[in-house]
């Protein structure tokens, strides 16, 4: 099981129920709360901020295994592009490679930041789930480690991320495109 910690003070409590800390994209660079993760114990999944750099992740890396845990990956969601827009650099991916394993999240990848935005409401966040398996399909072909990917069997209903859900009738097919990638790479790299 995997869930954020969003302050220091709920670490402690959370890593006894669970197997993975996760510090939330936003908070990436607290140094504060990646170290009190990291001392828990329990592997923690640090979300690259869509305001950081992929080389700039080495030093949360760094700071877990510091702090005495080796067992720290990453997960790309895309980077700020503009506004309401986030975008995906592949290049990312081999680059956070180098310092961590690294997960891709295709879901978070198709959001569009308060992009619902109207007068008379509050801002949400819209998405674009009709491009979780091409991006989904680069990644693992970029070489990433894992795959995240939240379904729901009503989007439109969903209490949470439902703008950039998939459909969960759609998922059997997209991971099957997934093995397929990988098989062909793998292939590919034993091939005389």
């Amino acid at each position: 099981m995997l869930t954020d910690v969003h302050e220091t003070a709920d670490v402690a409590k959370v890593a006894e129920v669970v197997e993975v800390l996760q510090v939330p994209a936003f908070l990436s660079r607290q140094t504060d709360l990646v170290v009190a993760a990291a001392l828990s114990g329990r592997a923690v999944n640090i979300k690259k901020g869509q305001f950081v750099s992929p080389w700039d992740m080495r030093h949360a890396v760094e700071k877990c295994r510091e702090a005495g845990n080796t067992q720290v990956f990453l997960t790309e969601r895309g980077a700020s592009f503009g506004y309401n827009n986030l975008v995906v650099d592949m290049r990312s991916l081999p680059i956070m490679r180098k310092f961590a394993p690294v997960v891709f999240d295709a879901t978070h990848s198709v959001q569009l930041p308060s992009a619902q935005a109207d007068d008379k409401g509050p801002a949400v966040s819209g998405g674009q789930p009709e491009f979780i398996p091409l991006l989904a399909r680069a990644a693992v072909a970029a070489g990433v480690d894992g795959v995240f990917i939240e379904v729901h069997d009503n989007p439109k209903n969903a209490k949470s991320d439902g703008a950039t859900a998939l459909e969960s009738t759609k998922l059997r097919e997209v991971l099957k495109e997934l093995l397929a990638v990988k098989k062909a790479l793998d292939a590919a790299r034993t091939a005389p």
